[in-house]
């Protein structure tokens, strides 16, 4: 029995649908479907092929692990160089004359080099001036301005933090990070035993494949909800903000 077939046979067993096994796993139906048919080339490489595996024969209650050794059997990767490939090759190889340096062009080079530097060099400094005159101009009026709220200060400083995520797989679960204009941050499978962290610095948006696999914290606090399982489930992150 092939690979695919196994598959299909445990999902059929456990009662589950490919819409069913691809809302547990996240991953998407037409490769679940290539799989069962004996097809990896939607997957993406042997390394997203094997994740892949996994984590459907996870989802029907099969041991993936005698088929991913069954896919790294049948589904051979080209042979390695050897040795003698190296040093007989098929055909001659020709041996091109090595160049002589062209030390115009070099010396050219380098004078174009510390010359870039030299205006690069004046133009910081000039801005570096000019920057300092405005300050001291503007000093008198910066001295006479006070706070009407003192709070106020310390309350923007606590909202302009930035949102620090920490995620640790225990097992495979897809993960995507998004920002809250839809700008994908991150989409993909963070397998067990892997870390992600990102820093953020305005609300974002976590779908978590498999809420109960993994550790997840915001800022340092947990983020995972209560009672997880391994239905996807949407979480939404802003600065000082709990999970929604």
């Amino acid at each position: 029995m092939s690979i695919g077939d196994a598959l299909a046979e445990a999902r059929r067993q456990a009662g589950l649908t490919i819409t069913q096994v691809s809302q547990r796993t996240c991953i998407r139906e037409t490769i679940i479907r290539g799989i069962e048919r004996g097809d990896y080339s939607a997957c993406g490489g042997d390394f997203y092929a094997r994740g892949h595996i996994r984590s459907i024969g996870r989802a029907v209650g099969v041991d993936p692990e005698p088929l991913v050794r069954e896919y790294d059997a049948t589904q051979s990767a080209p042979q390695a160089i050897t040795a003698a490939d190296v040093f007989e090759p098929s055909t001659p190889i020709k041996l091109r004359e090595r160049r002589r340096l062209n030390w115009s062009l070099a010396l050219a080079l380098i004078l174009l080099v510390v010359i870039g530097l030299g205006v690069y060099h004046l133009v910081e400094r000039s801005q570096r001036a000019r920057t300092t005159a405005a300050q001291s101009h503007a000093q008198p009026s910066v001295r006479q301005a006070k706070p009407r709220h003192p709070q106020a200060t310390g309350l923007t400083h606590r909202h302009s933090r930035d949102v620090v995520i920490h995620l640790t797989a225990a097992t495979d679960c897809w993960v995507q990070l998004t920002t809250a204009a839809g700008q994908t941050i991150y989409s993909g499978i963070v397998y067990a035993g892997t870390s992600h962290h990102w820093t953020e610095h305005g609300p974002v948006t976590m779908v978590l494949g498999n809420p109960a696999g993994v550790t997840l914290t915001v800022n340092g606090k947990n983020a995972v909800p209560a009672n997880s399982t391994t239905q996807p489930v949407t979480l939404s992150f802003a600065p000082h903000h709990s999970a929604g």
